[in-house]
């Protein structure tokens, strides 16, 4: 027995400027281990907010690396 949710389609346009890690994951179609590590090799750099340290990682370098838009 199939016990999954069905995916939403994720549309970039209506995703925030700041993403999370899971917002991220379900874009690019990795595990969010996966940029968790990306982060931390320089891959997909993120922002670190609030007391706790969550990330959060720009559309932008997203999309740069999806290779939508160029990096300035």
């Amino acid at each position: 027995m199939d016990t999954k949710q069905p995916r939403k389609k994720v549309r970039l346009e209506d995703l925030p400027d700041l993403l999370t890690v899971r917002e991220v994951s379900e874009v690019l179609r990795v595990s969010p281990l996966t940029i968790k590590r990306w982060g931390k090799r320089g891959k997909l750099p993120a922002i670190r907010i609030n007391s706790r340290g969550d990330r959060r990682y720009k559309k932008e370098a997203v999309l740069w690396l999806l290779g939508m838009t160029s990096k300035d």
